[in-house]
């Protein structure tokens, strides 16, 4: 099945069976979900936790997260019983953007030694790459289609057409935490020395164009 065939597919599904019907259309092995343990990571994975509570979650730490988001992600794998694969960059490269304080100087080399690159070592082992990306997120996010085939990988996104409302709608249903930063202001968080409080993806990289680490472009 194309790309455009699977986007047809799926188009008319809820998030609900899109994630159901993806094991139909694809080896469960071959499935990479991902998850930052961001502001709102709580939604994406209580729907696996439901619907597949098989599927491990890949982790990437980059070294540089709050401890608020540590602890997010600790208390989610205790409240939805979480198997957790943590995804981390080589130590001599990880040490050299510290020593170097390479986000102040090339935030997206910092972001490929730390992000990318853990990942791309991984991916060949898969087929496609499960993300909780959401349209109303940024500018960029807004074009993506459900399914895309990105540096070799079908990237899937069954949330992409999900608005805030609903979102948070799930959330309280299912009485789920959010990041215990977004009280603060925080609507995106990732590595701290690049995040600031701001709406949608604003306080990621301030001062800069950079919205993206990089890892979905």
């Amino acid at each position: 099945m194309n790309l455009d065939e699977l986007n047809k597919k799926y188009k008319d599904l809820s998030y609900e069976e899109r994630i159901l019907t993806l094991y139909d259309d694809f080896p469960p092995e071959k499935v990479l979900l991902t998850s930052s343990f961001g502001t709102t990571s709580a939604f994406l994975l209580h729907l696996f936790s439901r619907l597949r509570k098989d599927q491990p979650v890949h982790f990437i730490n980059t070294t540089y997260l709050f401890q608020e988001t540590l602890d997010y992600k600790d208390e989610l794998v205790t409240m939805f019983g979480l198997n957790v694969v943590e995804v981390k960059p080589e130590d001599w490269k990880n040490e050299f953007t510290k020593n170097d304080e390479t986000w102040t100087k090339d935030p997206d080399l910092c972001c490929s030694i730390n992000k990318v690159e853990p990942l791309e070592k991984i991916k060949a082992e898969y087929d496609i790459w499960v993300s909780g990306l959401m349209g109303y997120q940024s500018k960029f996010r807004k074009r993506l289609p459900i399914f895309e085939n990105k540096r070799g990988i079908i990237k899937f996104y069954p949330l992409i057409d999900v608005t805030e409302e609903q979102r948070d709608a799930y959330i309280a249903e299912h009485k789920l935490p959010f990041h215990p930063l977004k009280e603060e202001g925080y609507a995106s968080v990732g590595c701290a020395q690049c995040t600031v409080k701001g709406k949608n993806r604003e306080g990621r990289w301030e001062g800069s164009s950079k919205t993206e680490c990089g890892l979905h472009l």
